[in-house]
C-alpha cells in the first residue's frame, strides 16, 4: 500500500511540474532584434564575403521506355562530378518516381570519389555493379557515362570517356554492344539516349 501511495504522489508531482515552464510566454510574436550566428548573411560566416550559388545540372536516369533521359538537379556552382554523381545515385524526385522514372544505379551505391584528369573521368565505388542484371548494369554504367559528359562540359571538359574502380581495380564495363571495356565513351551510350 506504501508503494502505490509513493507511485501516487510521484505522478500527481509529475502532473503538477508538467504544466511549469521555465521560459515565459508572450501573447503575441515577438520579433527577434538579432539571429545569432549571421544565420540570415548573405555571404558564408568566417569567410571574406564568399557565397554559395547554385545552378542547375542535368543528371541522367531511365524513363518509362527504359531509355536514357536527361533531368535537372541544384549543385552548388561551379559543378563538381562527385557532388553531381551523388544527386544522379539519390535517384529519381518523387514526381519523377511518380511520372515513371527509375535509376539504374543501386540506392545503396557508395561513391568514394570521383574526379576528372586529362579529360577522363575517374570514379571509385565501394562495390561493384556487377551483381546487377546485364541490362541494369548497362543503363547504370551509361547513366554514369552521360552524366560525367555533362558535367565536363558544363566545366569546359571535353570528356575521353570514364574508368570505374573498386577498391583501386578497375572494372570491366559492359557496352550496349555486347562487348566489355575498362574504358567507356559518352559515344559508346548515345544510343541508349532519349535526346
Amino acid at each position: 500500500m506504501r508503494r502505490v501511495r509513493v507511485l501516487l504522489g510521484l505522478l500527481l508531482g509529475a502532473v503538477a511540474l508538467s504544466g511549469c515552464s521555465l521560459i515565459p510566454t508572450a501573447t503575441s510574436p515577438q520579433a527577434i532584434k538579432k539571429v545569432p550566428f549571421c544565420l540570415l548573411c548573405k555571404t558564408i560566416p568566417g569567410t571574406h564575403n564568399v557565397r554559395v550559388r547554385f545552378i542547375s545540372q542535368p543528371v541522367f536516369i531511365v524513363d518509362v521506355t527504359g531509355h536514357l533521359s536527361s533531368s535537372s538537379r541544384i549543385v552548388p556552382a561551379p559543378p563538381v562530378l562527385e557532388s553531381v554523381l551523388r544527386q544522379l545515385i539519390i535517384g529519381p524526385t518523387k514526381i519523377e518516381s511518380f511520372a515513371g522514372y527509375t535509376s539504374a544505379l543501386p540506392k545503396n551505391l557508395v561513391l568514394l570519389s570521383a574526379s576528372f584528369r586529362s579529360g577522363i573521368a575517374y570514379i571509385d565505388l565501394a562495390s561493384t555493379l556487377s551483381h546487377l542484371p546485364r541490362s541494369q548494369e548497362i543503363l547504370a554504367v551509361g547513366q554514369l557515362v552521360l552524366t560525367a559528359k555533362d558535367v565536363g562540359i558544363t566545366l569546359g571538359i571535353q570528356l575521353k570517356g570514364i574508368e570505374i574502380t573498386v577498391a583501386g581495380a578497375t572494372q570491366r564495363l559492359p557496352l550496349p554492344n555486347g562487348h566489355e571495356s575498362t574504358f567507356v565513351t559518352p559515344q559508346d551510350f548515345q544510343g541508349l539516349s532519349n535526346t
